[in-house]
């Protein structure tokens, strides 16, 4: 799991407007109704047809631990796309997005400054052009650790820079030893 990729996932499906289906009966139903048919549900989460057709039928209503979480994870990727579309497109247009974390979070910058990277909880609004960023790396499959260089070029922009207003000669961020992310929109 993506410790980046998920809290933008999160951050996202705070905008839903309904909640997504809850028991496995439903989300299975919602799964057939979105790939129309039981065969490529049953593909997607590697069970079989017949056991797909015995949840839509209510015949089982508890799933493994396992196809549980395959579940869930298949409904939410898919739960209302228009509204998970919007959410992304304010943020990354006008709204921005909201980055709150506790980290080791140290900088490279000219000799003579304190630049020891140290524990630090932050709670800063980045501006739409690192959110845009973000949900575009992460539209193309970015790895952990280039959302976290994004994530740390805009912590330097707006944190330490002031967007330009001080700090000019720092040079490099580093977003290290996360022990709390979260993004809100």
């Amino acid at each position: 799991m993506s410790l980046f990729g998920d809290g933008l996932d999160a951050a996202v499906h705070k905008a839903f407007t309904r909640p997504a289906p809850k028991s496995a009966p439903a989300q299975m139903r919602y799964l057939v109704k979105q790939l129309k048919g039981t065969k490529p549900v049953a593909r997607m989460l590697r069970i079989s047809q017949r056991t797909v057709e015995r949840y839509v039928k209510d015949q089982i209503k508890k799933p493994r631990p396992d196809l549980a979480a395959r579940l869930e994870r298949e409904v939410k990727k898919r739960w209302q796309p228009q509204i998970r579309a919007k959410a992304r497109q304010r943020a990354a247009t006008t709204g921005g997005i909201v980055i709150d974390t506790r980290a080791r979070i140290g900088f490279t910058a000219p000799i003579g400054s304190t630049d020891d990277a140290r524990l630090r909880h932050l709670t800063v609004a980045l501006p739409p052009r690192y959110a845009a960023r973000l949900f575009e790396a992460q539209e193309q499959g970015a790895t952990e650790q280039q959302l976290r260089e994004i994530a740390a070029e805009g912590l330097k922009d707006v944190y330490f820079q002031d967007s330009g207003r001080r700090a000019g000669q720092l040079e490099e961020v580093r977003f290290t030893d996360i022990e709390h992310l979260e993004f809100d929109l």
